[in-house]
């Protein structure tokens, strides 16, 4: 987590982010994404459509976006998370 907190410094900075409130949206975006998350992990363990619902509410859809679709490859993608150890989701040894 803390190599994303400073690629969002980075980023927030090179947006024209003054140094004296970089902090400060720091902790905002941390605190909507900590909220997301929690989100999604409530709602794993229920249906799809309820997961779709989540997905719905916290995502931006383009024009023909499906948050059903998108729900469909979360949970693909959370199996594929699951058994994997620390070190190979660090090194990004996710298998397809």
């Amino acid at each position: 987590s803390e190599l994303f907190v400073e690629d969002m410094e980075g980023q927030l900075r090179n947006s024209g982010v003054g140094d004296l409130v970089v902090g400060k949206h720091v902790g905002k975006l941390m605190s909507a994404l900590g909220g997301r998350l929690g989100a999604l992990r409530e709602v794993m363990a229920q249906d799809d459509a309820a997961l779709a619902d989540v997905v719905a509410r916290n995502t931006s859809l383009i024009e023909g976006g499906d948050a059903a679709k998108i729900a469909a490859r979360l949970r693909a993608l959370a199996a594929r998370l699951e058994g994997l150890s620390a070190g190979d989701l660090l090194a990004g040894n996710i298998p397809a």
